[in-house]
């Protein structure tokens, strides 16, 4: 894979919890479902990690009880 690439990955998982991020072309998404779900989660004392490669992206919830 070449830096390029690379480099893009990293700047998506650096985003992807923002609100109004999306990869989706014209009016396809609106970039709100990740940032809602983190906010949720959050509001409920948890946390969200995004762990990425190209082609995948896993996100894991923490909440404790």
């Amino acid at each position: 894979m070449d830096f390029e690439k690379k480099k893009e990955w990293r700047d998506i998982k650096d985003k992807i919890l923002q609100p109004f991020f999306t990869t989706k072309k014209g009016t396809e998404g609106t970039g709100l479902g990740l940032s809602i779900s983190n906010d949720i989660v959050k509001a409920h004392g948890g946390s969200m990690d995004v762990h990425s490669q190209p082609g995948q992206m896993v996100f894991t919830i923490k909440i404790g009880f």
